[in-house]
């Protein structure tokens, strides 16, 4: 069955209430209309006739008076009729409309509160009281629904959290083993070789794995350290502790942070959503090329927006970058330049967060990156 806009069984359900209604009236009056055909009410006036010669004339002007008092009688019960008939679709429609409110009332509430839940608040139900009827069984259903979605929530952020936390012990382990190779006197030139490649993939999978907890985190975790939180303070941080990254490739940085662009949310997520976007711009950026950086607000949403130049980008495979481990182009695919989760975790957070991501290619050249989330003042609380 296809989808149905919005109101279109309401107004089913009122037209077909209507017609029956209709209906029954139209065959109530019509049953009225046949029944008083063979009855004619009005007495003629009693004269006795001077003559048998009058009487014949008399008694044709009584039947002329009788033909056209049924005739009037006619005339009167048809407009009567057709204005009991004009008066009946009326109310048909207004009882039609209540009546199909009421049958439909159910399942509006039923709508509103599955609305309501999403990835944050699965653990909520419909519970809808009442007879064991169609939309009981419907409402039921929803709820069975509702809590298989959650234990898959769960089992799946338990799988990122253990396994990100499991895998930390046997690279911590190499590690050692790594610093312990070294520290032996007179160490052979290829092992500290080896020993510092290797300390480069451990620490490029200890940043993928902290990646991975803090994505599971976003889409899935609660925000206990939630509060309100300056994303102009964030921004100039991020750009503060990367300084010398910056410098390193020459890179030209212009800011213009805003005084109110203020949201709510958890802190270390934030933060950790404004370094990602930041370190983006730097790492996937030309020597000697530029960075813009600003904040904003226009009452409903805080802003923060991260422009870099660079070549012509494909706004279609712009657009993909927000999904995990999605590089744009070959010069992206390099594993020295990231883990392909950066911006990911980015739209996670922002989403999580009541926000959004938005990434476009800038016309001449180079990549526009703009998270919006919910402002302080305007801002509505993510349940945990």
């Amino acid at each position: 069955m296809g989808k149905l806009r919005s109101g279109t069984v309401g107004l089913r359900f009122t037209l077909l209430y209507a017609a029956v209604f209709l209906a029954s009236g139209i065959g109530l009056l019509a049953l009225a209309y046949v029944a008083s055909g063979g009855d004619v009410t009005g007495v003629a006036p009693e004269q006795r006739p001077p003559d048998p010669g009058g009487a014949e004339q008399h008694i044709r002007d009584l039947e002329r008076q009788l033909v056209d008092v049924h005739a009037q009688q006619s005339r009167q019960l048809l407009v009567g009729s057709l204005i009991a008939l004009v008066v009946m679709a009326g109310v048909s429609l207004l009882l039609g409309r209540a009546l199909a409110g009421r049958v439909l009332r159910p399942l509006r509430l039923i709508t509103a509160a599955t609305r309501r839940i999403s990835a944050e608040n699965l653990h909520q139900r419909l519970a809808v009281s009442g007879p064991a009827d169609e939309v009981k069984e419907l409402a039921d259903t929803v709820d069975s629904l509702l809590a298989r979605l959650e234990a898959s929530f769960a089992a799946q952020r338990r799988f990122v959290g253990n396994a990100s936390h499991e895998l930390r012990t046997p690279l911590a382990t190499i590690r050692a083993s790594l610093d312990v190779a070294v520290a032996k006197p007179h160490p052979a030139a290829q092992t500290v070789a080896l020993a510092g490649r290797l300390r480069t993939e451990l620490d490029r999978v200890d940043h993928l794995l902290d990646g991975f907890l803090v994505l599971a985190r976003a889409q899935h975790g609660a925000f206990v350290d939630r509060a309100s939180v300056h994303l102009d303070e964030l921004a100039v941080e991020a750009l503060t502790a990367r300084a010398a990254d910056i410098a390193a490739k020459s890179l030209t940085v212009d800011v213009e942070v805003g005084a109110d662009a203020w949201t709510r949310g958890s802190r270390a997520l934030l933060s950790r959503m404004v370094e990602n976007v930041v370190d983006n711009a730097i790492v996937h950026n030309e020597e000697g090329d530029w960075i813009r950086v600003s904040t904003d607000h226009d009452g409903a949403e805080a802003r923060l927006v991260v422009e870099t130049g660079g070549r012509v980008l494909d706004q279609d495979q712009v657009d993909r970058l927000a999904q995990p481990f999605e590089r744009l182009g070959a010069d992206r695919t390099g594993s020295e330049k990231g883990s392909g989760l950066g911006l990911s975790i980015v739209a996670a957070i922002a989403e999580a967060h009541g926000g959004r991501l938005v990434l476009r290619a800038r016309p001449e050249g180079g990549l526009r990156v703009e998270a919006a989330l919910p402002s302080a003042a305007g801002c509505a609380e993510v349940a945990p």
